[in-house]
């Protein structure tokens, strides 16, 4: 699948990332749970992968050479895991957010769970600071709250008078931000959580948002299938991408911070040059895609989509998760 830009001369990186992918654009599935995976993220040093699911649970993997193995299953929640993510700096410990009302720490060297900790309402989105002090954990009551990450208490609680879709710090711990359903940004300072300014981001429902992890931009996903591209220093729009039809649900940048997946119920995963915007690749779904997220040190994207209804396909497994950028010899 040849990509040429029209009429401009391709980046350096582009050619380099072109020619790498078409030397290396397999994806591989991989068995990870009993119903669809709404999460999947990657510890810091890049050794693991782990999923969250509806089936309750969250699993880990092992990346081997051009494969994941399960390493094993968290179990624990009473209600589906809609979120997970893992401490900035520490490989071994990650949280999933569940609509059991509770939030839970876990370490992969016990493969037990640490902390379980009970929060006001059913949890959709949690977030770990860059500091790796604070946890926010966001529910379906538009309640955000903030846990001392290591004596598992809340610090702060807000109640917000909008749809609290997902949240994030900035890289240096000291904003707070939360994309909305009036497709607002709402950027609070931290720890105060004062208002500093909300950006009318989108027309429509603003869904996700990412920072990339060199702290110059943050992306923007949102119901009217736009992917913002903003400065982070001076909370302006550089630019945006439109390749995708349908409601943005998922963004992430990869480790150097040059592309950007962005993902919908479109049946492809778009890979944009950050600098350009230009498309790059993309990715062939099968079903529409709930979750991306890019390897933090090699250009190889996990990812997970709705599993297919089971009375055509039966063949398929339930709760894949799949892994593209691997060698087409592989």
């Amino acid at each position: 699948m040849m990509l040429t830009r029209p009429g401009s001369m391709a980046s350096q990186y582009y050619q380099e990332m072109q020619e790498s992918f078409k030397n290396n654009n397999k994806s591989r599935e991989f068995p990870a749970h009993t119903a669809k995976v709404h999460s999947v993220a990657w510890s810091c040093d890049g050794r693991r992968l782990a999923s969250g699911s509806f089936d309750k649970t969250a699993s880990v993997f092992l990346l081997e050479k051009d494969r994941l193995v399960k390493e094993n299953n968290y179990r624990g929640h009473g209600d589906s895991v809609d979120q997970l993510c893992w401490h900035p700096t520490n490989p071994d410990l990650f949280v999933t957010a569940s609509g059991d009302k509770t939030i839970r720490i876990w370490d992969v060297r016990t493969t037990k769970c640490i902390a379980t900790v009970n929060t006001k309402g059913e949890n959709i989105n949690i977030c770990w600071s860059p500091d790796g002090q604070t946890i926010a954990v966001g529910n379906k009551d538009d309640v955000v709250t903030f846990i001392d990450a290591k004596t598992h208490r809340s610090r702060a609680e807000e109640q917000f008078k909008f749809e609290v879709n997902e949240i994030s710090w900035n890289n240096d711990n000291d904003m707070f931000f939360l994309t909305n359903g009036n497709g607002c940004i709402n950027v609070l300072s931290y720890p105060e959580l004062k208002p500093i300014q909300s950006i009318n981001a989108h027309p429509s429902n603003c869904i996700c948002i990412k920072f990339d992890p060199m702290g110059k931009y943050f992306a923007t996903g949102s119901a009217d299938a736009l992917v913002s591209l903003w400065n982070v220093e001076e909370l302006v729009c550089v630019r945006c991408f439109s390749r995708l039809d349908w409601p943005v649900r998922t963004l992430s940048f990869s480790h150097d911070g040059k592309m950007l997946a962005s993902a919908s119920e479109d049946h492809f995963i778009d890979i944009a040059e950050v600098e350009t915007g230009e498309k790059l690749w993309e990715v062939q779904c099968d079903s529409p895609t709930f979750t991306v997220a890019w390897h933090p040190k090699r250009p190889l994207l996990a990812y997970a989509c709705d599993d297919k209804d089971g009375k055509y396909d039966n063949n398929r497994e339930a709760g894949t998760v799949k892994l593209f950028g691997l060698p087409n010899d592989s």
